[in-house]
């Protein structure tokens, strides 16, 4: 990415978090949201959370992560954030986890997951719903549009490259394609899943139908189901909201790759008025 006049530089490579020994990691602006400049945006987090995750299933062989939960707690600062990771029960073809996200000894992030075992599976031709669908347009047919809270700090706007394949970001239903500019964490490659996880926190933004300067609509949770392993570096949310007039709403997201649908995800809203 070309160095931006207007932004302080960055020292050496940048990531959007550096692993400090044991269970802790340092966060960088690169995970800057748009809600407080010293928050992350959630997607950043619920990718570490699955990254700690997937390190903690690889003796079990359990090679897919099927379902991730993230009840986001409190905000997370950007500082540094301990990741503790606990074996819930392990079968022969499924694994159930749990990882709690901390800063200064308060939790910020509770989560669970499903991992299973991975083996081929002949289907029949003719199956209703196959082949899977494919995103309304492929990344190289879709727009560059960055995110309309992009400001002249460092954020989540430069760590995730966007391209709109269907209608227009903070305007409704829209579907965004997401690739990765910089690592998740220093020195490794981000995992197919935390590609997933940086993404999918997004829906609700992307598909947001009230105004922001005179109504919140908050996410307090996220749940991401795939029913397969992405492949590449782009995912595709194809976001939806939906409100009721009680305070409360639904943002949904189907969600894909290059290929075609790897699953959906969810996320509750809370919504008042300023």
């Amino acid at each position: 990415m070309a160095d931006n006049p207007q932004k302080p530089a960055f020292d050496g490579d940048m990531a959007a978090y550096t692993a400090l020994g044991g269970a802790l990691y340092r966060a960088s602006a690169l995970t800057r949201g748009p809600w407080h400049p010293q928050q992350q945006h959630a997607g950043p987090p619920i990718a570490l959370v699955s990254h700690a995750l997937e390190a903690a299933v690889q003796a079990h062989g359990l090679h897919h992560l099927a379902r991730l939960t993230a009840n986001l707690l409190r905000p997370v600062p950007i500082t540094d954030i301990e990741v503790r990771v606990q074996e819930d029960y392990v079968g022969r073809n499924a694994g159930h986890f749990s990882a709690v996200a901390l800063a200064d000894g308060k939790e910020l992030i509770r989560a669970t997951a499903l991992f299973q075992r991975e083996d081929e599976v002949g289907l029949p031709d003719g199956l209703p719903g196959h082949p899977l669908p494919l995103a309304p347009k492929q990344p190289d047919a879709s727009p560059v549009q960055r995110f309309p809270f992009a400001h002249h700090e460092w954020g989540y706007p430069d760590l995730v490259e966007t391209r709109t394949a269907q209608g227009r970001m903070f305007a409704g239903p829209s579907a965004v394609w997401f690739r990765m500019n910089h690592p998740l964490v220093m020195g490794h490659t981000p995992s197919a899943y935390q590609r997933v996880a940086v993404a999918a926190d997004s829906g609700n933004g992307i598909s947001a139908i009230l105004d922001l300067s005179t109504h919140v609509f908050v996410n307090s949770d996220l749940t991401i189901n795939l029913l397969r392993k992405p492949v590449g570096e782009w995912v595709c949310l194809d976001a939806r909201t939906h409100l009721s007039s009680h305070g409360g709403g639904l943002a949904e997201s189907a969600l894909y790759d290059e290929q075609g649908l790897i699953g959906r995800a969810t996320q509750s809203l809370f919504v008042r008025r300023r």
